[in-house]
């Protein structure tokens, strides 16, 4: 363990004081905000569920691939860029920990301009195999080429979070994200709808709306790096590409990007296989599973703290403190979601209603909540060993129990469709591939999965 002394008063902070309270501490701020970026996400779906069917629809067929680029780029990759600042921080490597910043810049461009490309030349065609049709694909289209347009700077954004909540501060992202936050609630509706002095540009709006204010919040977090109160402080003077250090981002944060490869696979997938019962059954089925996607970063709030916390303790050497940070951490993490998930579940139309007063649309979002949301807990216990298993530097585990969850839903699905079962069989064999998820991953890491480090 490096010299204490030596160290920052909060990275001593996160090597010694009280597991529990530290971890809250570190986690609240992202938590509440976080909470906050949810329900902005769900006044979006109301703008857009203004539009009509078609619009939901097509924001539902392009949901995966942005909520795969957001876990990329923010609890992926993101993840490995915060666990390694973590680690050199721990270990008291400042030059080292200064210097991986721009290393991350430099692959948060590079990934950015890649989810560009390939949504700009695939995306129509992925969304027509998902079962987009007419006003559906015309809308996912639109959509897909305002967001994608801009995924350089989301990349950007995310990591630049990353960085900074590697070292421990939490508050500057969760205040960077409060203010994009407010923006968009301005911004969305004004671009979907045309108020004011702004062009009405329909669903594409919601996505230049969310673009706009993330190249805003980029700035913002890249004027706090360089003005000398960061913990890290990057220099673009004498900057040189080490190997070494891109290697300490991406052993963690490849391995963790494919794993959000697997978690978006898995759910576009299923909606291509509701996309066989119609466009209302896409659009209920997209409304309802945006609940569980709203997980995600209500348990990215713990995740990102749990990053911070297992990194640092595993770069200082403190191996059994880094593995009761992770148990404390995916505990709450299963409250937490499986409060979700049960309410949801005795009240779907409570959060049906919110989007849309279509039949056919909320009574398949019900039969999904009313199936799926008693195991959100599992999902929420495996993400939280997943961003605990990213501070360890541990991602074999994660990959299969992802990996576990995709073959079953993709099999189990296709298996469903073909025997000619309704959408709640299908629905059924979503909740069992969560189980799986979480539960796997509990078992490996008990049974001594990070016994290595």
């Amino acid at each position: 363990m490096a010299t204490a002394a030596r160290l920052a008063p909060r990275t001593r902070r996160i090597l010694g004081a009280p597991i529990a309270p530290t971890l809250l501490a570190l986690a609240a701020p992202n938590v509440a905000v976080l909470v906050l970026q949810s329900g902005v996400s769900v006044l979006e779906a109301y703008f857009v569920g203004r539009l009509g069917p078609d619009a939901l629809a097509g924001v539902a067929l392009v949901f995966p691939l942005v909520m795969l680029m957001q876990t990329m780029s923010a609890g992926g990759m993101g993840g490995g860029v915060a666990s390694a600042v973590a680690r050199a921080l721990g270990a008291n490597r400042r030059d080292d920990a200064d210097r991986l910043v721009l290393h991350a810049a430099i692959i948060a461009i590079t990934m950015g301009a890649l989810f560009t490309v390939a949504a700009l030349m695939g995306g129509p065609s992925l969304y027509r195999v998902m079962g987009g049709v007419g006003g559906a694909l015309d809308a996912a289209a639109g959509y897909s080429t305002a967001i994608f347009g801009g995924a350089v700077v989301i990349w950007m954004f995310n990591t630049l979070s990353a960085v900074v909540r590697g070292t421990g501060n939490m508050a500057v992202p969760a205040m960077t994200v409060v203010t994009c936050s407010v923006l968009l609630l301005g911004f969305s509706p004004s671009l979907i709808f045309g108020w004011g002095p702004f062009p009405r540009l329909g669903v594409a709006g919601a996505g230049v709306a969310s673009v706009t204010v993330y190249a805003l919040g980029a700035g913002v977090l890249l004027a706090f790096l360089f003005s000398g109160r960061s913990l890290v402080r990057p220099s673009l003077r004498a900057f040189r590409p080490e190997r070494r250090l891109f290697a300490e981002i991406l052993r963690v944060g490849a391995p963790a990007a494919l794993n959000t490869v697997q978690t978006n696979l898995t759910v576009a997938i299923l909606t291509g296989l509701v996309g066989g019962f119609g466009t209302y059954a896409v659009a209920g089925y997209g409304l309802g599973a945006r609940l569980e996607y709203m997980q995600i970063p209500i348990v990215f709030g713990l995740g990102a703290a749990l990053v911070t916390m297992v990194g640092t303790n595993v770069g200082a050497g403190q191996h059994a403190r880094a593995r009761r940070v992770a148990w404390i951490g995916a505990g709450l993490a299963a409250l937490i979601t499986e409060t979700i998930g049960v309410a949801a579940a005795l009240a779907p139309h409570a959060w049906m209603g919110l989007f849309t007063s279509e039949p056919a649309v909320m009574e398949a979002g019900a039969q999904y909540l009313r199936t799926v949301g008693p195991f959100y807990g599992f999902f929420g216990l495996g993400l939280a060993l997943y961003f605990a298993s990213q501070g360890a530097g541990r991602l074999l585990w994660p990959l299969l129990a992802g990996f576990s969850r995709l073959s079953l839903a993709a099999v189990g699905g296709t298996v469903v469709i073909t025997l000619g079962a309704g959408l709640g069989t299908l629905f059924a064999v979503m909740a069992a591939a969560m189980v799986v998820f979480g539960g796997s991953l509990a078992l490996a890491i008990r049974g001594g999965a990070w016994r290595r480090t």
